[in-house]
């Protein structure tokens, strides 16, 4: 069986799968029973140094749903930790003494000065915990007070507070980068320069997710008023995958161990994170959807993948598609594919001749007997059929050779552009004009 132990930063855990910060780490006995459950560790929810924390006593997550009542996004109000320091710390210390083996990170927001942060770490350190997570995204009720996003937007902040921190503190530093900003590798190459050990992304997306129609308030409403909040679920997995594969493959942020989170559902959600170059990865959402054991699954399914794969352990195919990603003006253009239908599994039910008639290429006809098939001389392989159809595998694009004639017209359907090398259009080729 594929190995799945994990050496992130120094901080072993039994697999790669941890919970993120958030509410089902808030306490000893939720950590205790995810623990039991499977999960390889936990980023306790963020401790603070304010003893006057108070969460709303009403909703505090709004939601996103798909056309089955699957949750796709949600959305939440919620703050730090409401409970007092010393609590937090004495059950981190218990837990962290009884699971040995499993990862204890600790997330960590305080008043951007030195003294705060100097005052918090060793505090967390005699815990016995194996690492701090320095919480720069929270979108919402913190970043007000200027902490959260409000100092993960600016990165000569970022850089300052990893620095003391790596001063003041054995333990890996782990910097939570917010997704709520337009380049994530400034933040990414502030933390580097500060010296923080690895970061972690993506914190949720700053967010309303819908208006009361009755009252005109933002969900979640409390008492006819609504604030944004942090979005996070499967909803925000692309955005995610994006912000890590840009420092995974930027020079300045290459090599940055990187803690993936968002909208990991998965074993493929994660595989995917790792593929681009996420050493963990971190779950919430779908915790408090479907409950601690979903590990299991976690575990399992990737522990299969990498069976059938080959991939002994998880550095075998941690980073391997980071390679792949380039800029669309690299891509090339001598690679042409069409849509092709099965119509063994088609159900007739139209929906691909529709969205490609009507706001795509005009490239699928329509029989007598409502049998659909592919206008290679119009399909331009822009993969919305494939996307719309209901079912799996029904419609596929399929590779053709350059210059390769449809049988049926007798038309060339994929374009000959002979040497891509010299081809104007290749940027190469424009630079050495």
């Amino acid at each position: 069986m594929a190995d799945l132990r994990s050496d992130f930063v120094g901080i072993r855990s039994p697999n790669p799968f941890w919970l993120a910060s958030a509410p089902p780490t808030d306490k000893e006995v939720n950590v205790r029973r995810a623990f039991a459950a499977g999960w390889g560790g936990v980023v306790w929810k963020t401790l603070g140094l304010d003893p006057h924390i108070v969460n709303v006593n009403g909703p505090r997550y709004g939601a996103i749903w798909g056309a089955d009542r699957r949750l796709l996004g949600l959305n939440n109000i919620e703050l730090i930790t409401d409970r007092p320091l010393d609590v937090n710390l004495r059950e981190i210390k218990a837990v962290k003494r009884d699971w040995p083996d499993r990862a204890m990170v600790v997330s960590l927001m305080v008043p951007c000065d030195e003294e705060s942060w100097r005052s918090i770490l060793p505090l967390v350190e005699e815990t016995g915990a194996d690492g701090v997570e320095l919480n720069f995204g929270c979108p919402h009720g913190m970043s007000e007070r200027g902490m959260g996003s409000a100092v993960g937007q600016v990165p000569e902040y970022i850089e300052m507070v990893a620095r003391w921190c790596k001063a003041a503190t054995r333990m890996p530093v782990i910097v939570k980068l917010t997704p709520n900003i337009t380049d994530i590798r400034q933040p990414a190459g502030a933390a580097k320069a500060g010296g923080a050990d690895a970061v972690s992304l993506i914190n949720t997306v700053s967010s309303i997710t819908s208006v009361n129609l009755d009252n005109f308030s933002p969900e979640p409403s409390i008492d006819g008023k609504g604030s944004h909040g942090g979005y996070c679920g499967p909803a925000v997995k692309p955005i995610a995958l994006n912000m890590v594969a840009e420092i995974a493959r930027d020079p300045a942020t290459r090599g940055l161990p990187i803690s993936g989170i968002g909208g990991v559902t998965t074993w493929r959600d994660a595989a995917e994170f790792m593929a681009l170059g996420s050493g963990t990865v971190q779950v919430c959402t779908a915790a408090m959807t479907y409950g601690f054991r979903i590990v299991e699954e976690l575990v399992a399914g990737l522990a299969t993948w990498m069976d059938e794969k080959g991939h002994a352990d998880l550095d075998d195919f941690r980073g391997r598609a980071v390679p792949n990603i380039t800029d669309w003006q690299y891509l090339n253009l001598n690679y042409v594919a069409k849509a092709r239908i099965d119509q063994s599994l088609c159900i007739h039910c139209g929906r691909c001749y529709a969205a490609c008639e009507d706001t795509s290429h005009q490239a699928i006809a329509m029989k007598p007997g409502r049998v659909f098939e592919v206008k290679d001389d119009e399909c331009v392989a822009c993969n919305l059929c494939v996307n719309v159809c209901p079912v799996e595998d029904c419609i596929s694009m399929v590779e053709l050779a350059p210059g390769e004639i449809d049988a049926r017209t007798g038309k060339v359907v994929s374009p000959d552009y002979a040497n891509w090398t010299s081809h104007p259009n290749n940027p190469a080729a424009k630079a050495a004009e």
